[in-house]
């Protein structure tokens, strides 16, 4: 049976890209949905900043046809606030609205936004009724197991938020207070999907960084979906990898040198396409290093891409970069 978010059909076990500040913007959703992720949601977006037609909040707003399905993630902690952000937000085109009650960071949390909630259900649920009344498209959540170890209540957030209207909910196996150390623990996930209650579909997140992983705990946990985050940066092929071990229980080769460089290059493309030149240069440079990770004696040619600013010399670079690896077939995948 397929996994369905309102009308949207996302296939029999859906791969999820996760939200990620500073990450998940147009460029870096465009090679990962070319590997095969099945929803992709904006970089989280703060209601107050829409609500101010901030520029920086209104070009996260940004979607196109290729990457659809997608959702834009909005954050915020004034519930009037994320009801007209959800509207502005909803006349940007997108599949879904999802709401942001999982970002741990201190500046999010001292707005009384992103996991804050979890310390406020009841505030929570309103905020999360009036998102729903504001838009026609499905809305769903991202959040997390609780504030801390003394309050998991995410079974209880579940059941409420589906009780106001919520289509889908996406779990991240930490609480606030772990941030993103330790280990993700998916056993109160599961918890969630066995509930009789639940309707609605859960998706697991946190930790998934190869295919085996992630087909064990497809099983083990008994999710409708997969969320994964930091594996892919820099490494997008990460979904096609867990795709085709789920269909021939075998891992598939890790990508060439020379299609990590075609990646590389179309990102960047994409990113002075959609943030100019400058910009797009300047935004890339955070990524050279995941996409040649596990090339020896690659920090040469990485000083040189993080410092330069002219788009020919880069494009040269990475032609000199496949000239002088070309012996190495296959780079490392990550471990």
């Amino acid at each position: 049976m397929s996994v369905k978010i309102g009308n949207i059909d996302l296939g029999a076990f859906p791969l999820l890209l996760a939200p990620m500040e500073d990450v998940s913007d147009p460029p870096f959703r465009y090679v990962c949905k070319q590997n095969g992720a099945d929803l992709m949601y904006t970089e989280f977006i703060s209601s107050e900043g829409l609500i101010r037609d901030a520029a920086k909040s209104k070009q996260k707003l940004d979607v196109f046809e290729y990457e659809r399905p997608v959702g834009i993630q909005i954050f915020g902690g004034d519930i009037d606030h994320m009801r007209e952000a959800t509207e502005i937000a909803a006349q940007a085109g997108p599949d879904l609205i999802d709401i942001n009650y999982g970002c741990p960071v201190k500046a999010v949390v001292c707005k009384g936004a992103g996991s804050s909630l979890l310390q406020d259900i009841p505030k929570m649920v309103r905020m999360t009724a009036e998102v729903v009344k504001a838009t026609n498209l499905p809305v769903t959540v991202k959040t997390r197991l609780g504030w801390d170890d003394n309050t998991k209540n995410v079974y209880e957030v579940a059941e409420r938020l589906q009780d106001v209207g919520i289509q889908a909910l996406a779990i991240h196996g930490r609480t606030r207070a772990q941030l993103y150390k330790g280990q993700a623990d998916w056993s109160l996930i599961r918890e969630v999907k066995r509930n009789p209650r639940i309707k609605i579909p859960i998706f697991g997140n946190g930790d998934i960084d190869s295919p085996e992983k992630a087909a064990n705990w497809r099983l083990e946990y008994e999710v409708d979906g997969i969320m994964i985050g930091r594996a892919a940066i820099g490494y997008p092929w990460i979904f096609r990898e867990v795709k085709h071990f789920f269909e021939t229980g075998e891992r598939l080769a890790g990508p060439t040198l020379q299609e990590r460089i075609d990646a590389c290059r179309t990102h960047l493309e994409k990113s002075v396409q959609w943030k100019g030149e400058r910009t797009g240069i300047l935004e890339m440079r955070r990524h050279y290093a995941n996409y040649f990770k596990g090339l020896p004696d690659f920090k040469p040619y990485r000083m040189k891409l993080v410092s330069e600013l002219d788009l020919a010399t880069i494009y040269q670079l990475l032609a000199d970069i496949s000239g002088t690896y070309a012996n190495n077939c296959t780079l490392l995948q990550p471990v």
